[in-house]
C-alpha cells in the first residue's frame, strides 16, 4: 500500500474519532448523569455499523444482487479489476433506477459489494463503466467504505441528539437547567454547532476518499482518460436528474446524487468535480510526456477497452 493511501487512511481514522468524540459529546451534554452510556453507545455503534452497514446501505438503496448469468461480461470485469488490486472479486448488485451512479460497501475487501445503476449502465461506454467500477473496486481496497458509512451514520446520532436538545430547550428544558449543569441559550448554541461540525467532519472523510480512489482507479486501469470521462458524463446526468437516495448515503457515491449549487455546494459530500477530473487528467498528460520522452508515442489506448463488438457502448440488463 503506498505512502499516499496510508496517509489518507490515518486521516480518515483520526476524523472518525472526532466524529465518535462528538457523539459522546452531544450526549453528554444532554444528559450529564448518563456520559457513560453515551460512550459505550458510541463504541458499540461503531462495531454494529462495521458489521451490518453493507447490508443497511443496500436494502436502502434497493439494490438486487445481480447473478453472473445476467450479465456475464460485467462480472468478468469485475474479477478482473478485483485481480489486479489482488482482492476477492466483490459481489456485483444492480439498482433499478433512471439515474447514473455506483457506489461500495462492504466491512473488508473479503465482503465487498459494488452497486452500479441501470441508468449507469445505459449512459457510459464500456470503457467508461470500467473506470467506475475500478474506482469503487478501489475504496474497497483502499479500505474505506464502512468507514463512510460508520461516519453518516454517527452524523446522523449526532442530528438527532441536537433535535432532541433543541425540542427540550423549547419545551421545559429550562427548569431543569440547575439541576442538569446547563441552560437553554447553551443547549441552544450546542444544537445548532454540533450537526455543522459533524457534517463538516463527515464532509472531509468522503472528500479525501474520492481523491484517492480515483487515483487508484487509474493505476488499476492504466487509463485515467476513462475515469474522467465517465465523471463528467455522470455529473451531467445527476445535474439534469437528481436522485430520490438517503440523504445519510449520499457520500458512497461516485458522483454525489443529490445535486444543489451555491452555499449547498459547501457541504458537498464529494471534492469539486472539476478538481477530480483535472487531476486524472493530469496523469494523463504525464503520461502522455513520458511516453513522448522515451520515444513510445503520445497516443493512449482507448480502443483496447472500446467493447468485445468493438462498438462505442455496450448496454447490460
Amino acid at each position: 500500500m503506498d505512502i499516499g493511501i496510508r496517509a489518507g487512511q490515518l486521516k480518515t481514522v483520526l476524523l472518525l474519532g472526532c466524529l465518535t468524540a462528538a457523539v459522546v459529546g452531544a450526549g453528554s451534554f444532554a444528559a450529564p448523569s448518563y456520559a457513560w452510556a453515551f460512550a459505550f453507545a458510541g463504541v458499540a455503534m461503531n462495531v454494529g455499523m462495521w458489521f451490518f452497514s453493507d447490508r443497511v446501505v443496500l436494502r436502502t438503496s434497493g439494490a438486487r444482487l445481480l447473478e453472473p448469468a445476467e450479465s456475464p461480461d460485467l462480472h468478468e470485469m469485475v474479477r478482473e479489476l478485483a485481480a489486479g488490486a489482488g482482492i476477492p472479486a466483490p459481489k456485483l448488485y444492480l439498482i433499478e433506477a433512471d439515474y447514473a451512479n455506483a457506489f461500495a460497501t462492504g466491512r473488508n475487501p473479503a465482503h465487498g459489494a459494488v452497486a452500479v445503476t441501470t441508468g449507469l449502465l445505459r449512459a457510459l461506454s464500456r470503457r467508461e463503466v470500467r473506470g467506475v467500477v475500478a474506482h469503487e473496486i478501489a475504496h474497497i481496497r483502499n479500505r474505506d467504505v464502512t468507514i463512510a458509512t460508520v461516519a453518516a451514520g454517527l452524523a446522523a446520532v449526532i442530528s438527532g441528539i441536537a433535535n432532541a436538545l433543541q425540542f427540550s430547550a423549547f419545551f421545559g428544558g429550562g427548569q431543569d437547567d440547575e439541576d442538569h449543569g446547563g441552560s437553554v441559550i447553551g443547549a441552544l448554541a450546542f444544537a445548532v454547532v454540533a450537526p455543522i461540525a459533524a457534517s463538516l467532519v463527515q464532509l472531509a472523510i468522503s472528500r479525501s476518499r474520492e481523491y484517492v480512489a480515483d487515483a487508484t482507479a487509474a493505476r488499476l486501469t492504466g487509463d485515467p482518460e476513462a475515469l474522467a470521462t465517465a465523471l463528467e458524463r455522470l455529473s451531467m446526468a445527476a445535474e439534469r436528474r437528481p436522485a430520490q437516495v438517503e440523504p445519510a448515503t449520499a457520500s458512497l457515491y461516485i458522483v454525489n446524487p443529490l445535486t444543489g449549487g451555491g452555499l449547498a455546494g459547501l457541504f458537498s459530500t464529494h471534492p469539486p468535480m472539476e478538481e477530480r477530473i483535472a487531476r486524472l487528467r493530469g496523469q494523463v498528460a504525464a503520461a502522455v510526456e513520458a511516453a513522448t520522452t522515451a520515444g513510445a508515442g503520445a497516443a493512449p489506448p482507448p480502443a483496447r477497452w472500446a467493447g468485445r463488438d468493438g462498438r462505442a457502448r455496450t448496454a447490460w440488463r
